[in-house]
Formats: structure tokens, C-alpha cells, sequence
């Protein structure tokens, strides 16, 4: 009897035990978002082959899951309003409400980060390397890009730590181009080829007659089509057209004899024409790049190679031999001029399972039964009509175009790596014009191993050669070859450069007397301590780097010429070590003009009013004033997708000539104090550059 009633106390006291921690449970706050759960990245069945169905992509984790933890238990009223001894007081509405809408910021912004993730793993394992790696940045930038901490909430760190370790799983980084810092120019056939223009009985009466007396040694043929885009050149697209044939005096005498040595119609220089306007960094909306617009699987099958510092598709010369053998390739395939034209453009593959499925080998026969992407029916008219009217300049009223002159260049063949800013130091150009002179280099840097050609502008190897000697190879990633402006001095430029006047001074043994205007200093710039002059400007995407055995973050930094303190914090990273890294997320570093230095305004605008006991920094002015390089124009036109809790609001400037933190500040309703502290205290503002401005309501 006795131990019947201790049972029951004892099941009496688990009773009160139970709901007691039921009450604190419910007290506690509830997660709004669970903790991720890695993504399987080896599919349990085989990748399905391209072509074959594939079964639906598996879902990300759902917010909705979370509330799956609540607890159930009853609680008395009158228990549930009497805090237990040694708990938190409950919360109010208004701290409850203020937690939830943070933690709705954060959910939101995992949740964009997750399907972008997980459309790359889609796309991984269906063998589209290059769309993986889109949604892979989509991922990165989101995170990165956006006003939210990731080191600030458990919940982005996890999901950062996550995607970055997915990413070192599937190395994709050797799997896909690397992304360029120089700016690209959108091709011209996309444009062209998207619409099919009427053709003009009066135009195609006229042409028709003119190709009898047109010599080429490409077959031209006069159909509807062609007279449409001859109309179409003649009319709406005459100034692209005239541009590009313009630009094409610039390359004409380099690709002639190229395509004659490889046995293909000379007036093929016209599907280039047609391609890419002759433009060097031209990329179209499927990815191919260059003059010729090879695809990068394509390009490496005629030896063109790219990696993260060196694009050969855009190199005119080599990727010209490489055209002109594909088309060869091509014509020895079909035995016909126009269908090479349409399989360069969608792929062998393409035509002939068009001319399989009607049994015709010819092109307008095939156009005619529409088996050919409309791309591919309206590629070759647009090469025939581009090709009939510039051998017929009177005929179109072209006589007037002046082409542009052929860039006469010196080669050096270097086995070291050099900043070009320093290349274009040592022979007195702009950094534009050297990096104008090298189309295929994707960065600010020449390649970190391995040899070089590099082009200098015409007349110049001496001076480069003498120049450079006085720079030690190991430095030429860092030092600077400065011409004295008047004003200048030690200290100024010890300022400028982030480097002691000492230094300078033992470097160019220099004794007590002053600077002489005009003259040439080195400038021994402390590696990992950019200028002010370069510092403040990446670029918005991310690169992914592959780290190599031997990496640390110092040698990385030192290779990419970015802070080593920078490339912490955009990894999440400590120390030096990069011991189970693989892959790095970077921001690289956008070329700036070659003006060197900001040119401020010494007064603030009228509308300005100058921070209260402060001054001004006025900085001195490069006295060169040439164009924006590439890759700063590619900057301007980045953007952002920054979003945040912050009650102001958020927007980006893109900064103008003649600007100042004081004008912009003014614009914006804001303070100079503010927008530097927006933008990670950027001291220096350069045309072009981007800033993010929290705008007063």
C-alpha cells in the first residue's frame, strides 16, 4: 500500500515538474528561421545527361518548419502571468515587434541567398558550369552586397560559411571563366540579329545590279533578306554601322593577310564586322567574347586560353588565326560558305541536324522550311549586306567614313609580373592607352607566372626597359614611377603613397636639395599599402580565387593586389592561413583614371555647409587629364542591391568631374562625416566611382 501511494506522489511531482518546464519553454523566444541544412552536393542517382529529363530540384529548407519547436503545453492563466523566479521579464509589443522585423530582413535576405544557391547546385550537376557560377555570385552578392553584418547574426555567418564551403566542395572555379574587371561593350549581333527588316524593291533592284560588278571572294547572293538589311544599315543601324567600319582600318592590315595565309575568303573580315563591331571587349548575351565572339569551349579547342588575368579571345590577332582555322574547319565540314557562316554561329551540331531532318545542304533552303534558330536564318543575310555595301562605299555613301589608322606598338616579352599603372609610368601614357594596347588583359596586372608580350605604344621599349631596371622585379606589382608636379615634396608624396619621405628619398638618392619639376622619382610603395590613389575602388562582383598549395592570405593579397585585411573580411577569415580553403571570394580592384590624384574644389558649393571644426582636405590635382580606363567605366555602371534596417534611404551616386564629398553631401541633404562612414571612410573620389548614400527623409 505504501509503495502504490509513493508512486503516486512521485508521478504527481513529474506531472508539476512537466508543466512547469512547459511555462518556461513557452516563455523562451522562438527561432524565426531554423538552422540550414547543407544541401546533399552529390546526388543520390546519377547527374541525368544532357537532354534527358531531369526530376524536380529539391527544395530548399522552409521558413515554416521552425515553428515545429513551440511547445504545446498548457499553462495556467493565472501561472502564466507571474514570471518564475531567476526568468526574464517578459518582452513588450514594441521590443517583440522591433526583433521580428530584424529577423524578417535576415530571413528575407537567406532566403534570396538559398535560391540562388540552390539554382547553382541545379545547374552544377546538369554540367552548366557557367550558370552555376552566375547564381554562386548571385549568392555571394547578395550577402556581401547588402547592409547587414554577416558576421552580426549567427544566421548569415552559418549561411555564408555554408555557401563558401559548397563552393570549395564543387570547386568551381576551375570549372568556368573567370569573371574580367575590364569593361565590356555589349556585341552588335545581338541587336541585329533580333529583328528581320522588310526588304525595299527599290534597294534590292539596285544591289542586285551592283553585285555583278562586285568582286569578292566570298559568294554574295541578293534575297529579300539581305535587301532588308541593307535598308536596315542604311537607315536605323547607319551609325553603328558606320563606326564599325570605321574601326575596322584599325585591324584591316593585321587580319588580310591572316586569313589569306590560312586559306579563307578575305571578305570573312566582314563577319567580324557584323559580329562585334570590331570592338576587342565585345560580349554578347550568350557569353562569347572578343572580336571574332568565340565561346570560351570553343576558344580552347583553337588554342585560345583564359584564366582570371588573361583572355585570348580578346586578342586580335591571335583570335583571328583561331577564326580563321574554325572557319575552315567549318567550310571542309559542309562544303559551303553560308552554312559555315550559320554553324559558326549556333554550332555545327545545329546545322546538321537541320540539313538530317530535310535533307538539304543549303542554307536558303533550310531558311525557307525555318529548321534554323532565327538567329542563325538571319546570320548570314546580315554578313552578305554588310559585306555588299562596304565594298561599295560611293554606291551607300560611305566614302565620307575615315578609318581609323592601324595601332603601331612595340612588343616586350617579360617573365614578370607588373602593375600597368607602372607600365604606363615608365613610358609618360595613360593607363587606358597600355591597357587599349593589351585587350586580352583582364586585370591591372600582367600574369604572376609565366612570359608575357606585352604592347607598348610605338617608340617606347627603350624607355620602358631603362625605366623598369630601376625597379626591383620583386616590386613591380607596388612601386610607382612618378613625374614631380611643382608643389610637390617628400612629404606630399610620402602622404600620397602611403610611404615615409625617407624611403623615397633613399630610393632615388636624393640629398638635401629640393625636387626638380619634371623629373622622375621611384616610389617604393609598401606591399599590401595601396596608394590613396588606388584605394576605396573594387569592383562590385565577386572573383572567385582558387587557392594553390602554398597560399596565405598575404601571398594572396600580394597576387591580387588587394589588402590582405580586405580579403579577411570578405571571407570571414583571422589569421594568414588558408589551410582547407579552396576557393576565395574577392573583390578585385576596379583600374582608376590616369589621373592620379582628386581634383577637390578649394571652396564648398554655395548650398554647402563645411563640417564645424573641420577643414577641408584639398588634394593636389594630376595635371594629366586623359579618358576613364575601361574598368572604371565597368564600375560606374555596376549596382547594387543593398537593402537594411536603417530608416533612411538608401541610394547610389555615381560620382561626376568636378565633384567633392562636400557638393554630394549637399545634394543629398546629408554630411560629409555620413558619407564617408557609408563608404568604408573612402578618403580620395575619382569620376566614375560609385557611393552609397544614406538619404536624410
Amino acid at each position: 500500500m505504501r509503495v502504490a501511494k509513493l508512486q503516486v506522489r512521485i508521478v504527481a511531482i513529474a506531472c508539476v515538474a512537466l508543466a512547469a518546464s512547459g511555462c518556461q519553454t513557452a516563455q523562451k523566444p522562438v527561432s524565426l528561421l531554423p538552422a540550414a541544412t547543407a544541401p546533399s552536393l552529390v546526388s543520390a542517382a546519377p547527374a541525368p545527361a544532357r537532354g534527358q529529363a531531369k526530376d524536380d530540384p529539391a527544395k530548399g529548407p522552409s521558413n515554416s518548419s521552425s515553428t515545429n519547436s513551440q511547445s504545446t503545453t498548457s499553462v495556467p492563466a493565472a501561472d502564466a502571468q507571474k514570471p518564475a523566479q531567476g526568468q526574464d521579464q517578459p518582452q513588450s509589443a514594441a521590443q517583440v515587434n522591433l526583433q521580428s522585423a530584424a529577423s524578417d530582413t535576415v530571413a528575407d535576405l537567406i532566403a534570396r541567398v538559398e535560391k540562388e544557391y540552390q539554382a547553382g547546385l541545379e545547374n552544377y550537376q546538369a554540367g552548366n558550369a557557367d550558370a552555376a557560377k552566375q547564381n554562386f555570385d548571385n549568392a555571394f552578392n547578395a550577402l556581401l552586397g547588402s547592409n547587414l553584418d554577416v558576421r552580426s547574426d549567427d544566421r548569415l555567418g552559418k549561411e555564408f560559411n555554408r555557401i563558401v564551403e559548397g563552393i570549395n566542395h564543387l570547386d568551381i572555379g576551375a570549372r568556368s571563366d573567370s569573371e574580367a574587371a575590364q569593361q565590356s561593350e555589349p556585341a552588335p549581333i545581338d541587336e541585329t540579329n533580333g529583328i528581320t527588316p522588310a526588304a525595299d524593291p527599290n534597294v534590292k533592284a539596285k544591289a542586285q545590279a551592283e553585285i555583278k560588278s562586285t568582286h569578292s571572294d566570298l559568294p554574295l547572293m541578293m534575297t529579300d533578306q539581305v535587301a532588308g538589311y541593307i535598308s536596315y544599315f542604311s537607315n536605323r543601324g547607319r551609325g553603328p554601322f558606320e563606326r564599325a567600319l570605321a574601326r575596322s582600318g584599325r585591324y584591316r592590315e593585321m587580319m588580310l593577310p591572316i586569313l589569306k595565309e590560312e586559306g579563307v575568303p578575305q571578305d570573312l573580315i566582314y563577319l567580324a564586322q557584323a559580329e562585334s563591331g570590331f570592338h576587342a571587349l565585345a560580349v554578347s548575351r550568350a557569353g562569347a567574347r572578343g572580336i571574332w565572339q568565340f565561346m570560351g569551349s570553343r576558344a580552347r579547342g583553337y588554342g585560345l586560353s583564359h584564366s582570371m588575368w588573361v583572355d585570348d579571345r580578346q586578342d586580335p590577332e591571335k583570335s583571328t588565326r583561331a577564326a580563321a582555322r574554325h572557319l575552315k574547319d567549318l567550310y571542309n565540314e559542309f562544303g559551303d560558305w553560308y552554312l559555315a557562316m550559320a554553324a559558326y554561329n549556333s554550332g555545327p551540331g545545329t546545322v546538321q541536324a537541320a540539313v538530317r531532318r530535310t535533307g538539304y545542304a543549303d542554307f536558303w533552303e533550310l531558311y525557307r522550311r525555318n529548321v534554323l534558330p532565327k538567329e542563325t536564318r538571319n546570320y548570314v543575310p546580315i554578313i552578305l549586306a554588310v559585306t555588299i555595301m562596304a565594298k561599295n562605299p560611293s554606291q551607300y555613301g560611305l566614302e565620307g567614313v575615315a578609318m581609323d589608322r592601324p595601332a603601331a606598338y612595340d612588343t616586350v616579352t617579360i617573365n614578370y609580373p607588373i602593375d600597368i599603372r607602372l607600365v604606363a609610368e615608365c613610358v609618360d601614357a595613360a593607363p587606358s592607352e597600355i591597357q587599349d594596347l593589351n585587350p586580352s588583359l583582364l586585370r591591372l596586372a600582367t600574369p604572376k607566372e609565366g612570359r608575357f608580350e606585352i604592347h607598348l605604344p610605338a617608340g617606347t621599349k627603350d624607355r620602358y626597359e631603362t625605366a623598369v631596371a630601376n625597379i626591383p622585379p620583386g616590386m613591380r606589382l607596388w612601386w610607382r614611377y612618378r613625374t614631380v608636379h611643382p608643389g610637390d615634396t617628400l612629404a606630399s608624396l610620402a602622404r600620397t603613397y602611403r610611404t615615409t619621405a625617407k624611403s623615397i628619398a633613399e630610393a632615388n638618392h636624393l640629398d638635401e636639395r629640393g625636387l626638380e619639376a619634371d623629373g622622375k622619382l621611384i616610389i617604393p610603395v609598401v606591399p599590401g599599402k595601396r596608394p590613396l590613389s588606388d584605394t576605396a575602388t573594387y569592383a562590385r562582383r565577386i572573383t572567385r580565387y582558387k587557392v594553390r598549395k602554398g597560399d596565405t592570405v598575404e601571398t594572396v593579397a600580394d597576387n591580387l593586389g588587394v589588402p590582405a585585411q580586405m580579403i579577411r573580411r570578405w571571407n570571414g577569415l583571422r589569421g594568414d592561413s588558408l589551410r582547407g580553403r579552396k576557393v576565395l571570394a574577392v573583390h578585385l580592384p576596379v583600374t582608376p583614371s590616369s589621373g592620379d590624384i582628386e581634383t577637390a574644389s578649394t571652396q564648398p558649393p554655395r548650398s554647402a555647409k563645411p563640417t564645424t571644426g573641420k577643414k577641408a582636405t584639398h588634394t593636389a590635382s594630376n595635371k594629366s587629364s586623359s579618358a576613364k580606363s575601361s574598368a572604371a567605366r565597368s564600375a560606374a555602371s555596376a549596382s547594387e542591391n543593398a537593402e537594411g534596417p536603417e530608416p533612411a534611404a538608401v541610394v547610389h551616386h555615381k560620382v561626376k568631374s568636378g565633384e567633392t564629398f562636400y557638393s554630394i553631401a549637399a545634394n543629398y541633404k546629408t554630411t560629409v562625416a555620413a558619407l564617408k562612414r557609408s563608404n568604408q571612410n573612402v578618403a580620395v573620389l575619382r569620376p566614375g566611382m560609385i557611393l552609397v548614400v544614406q538619404q536624410s527623409r
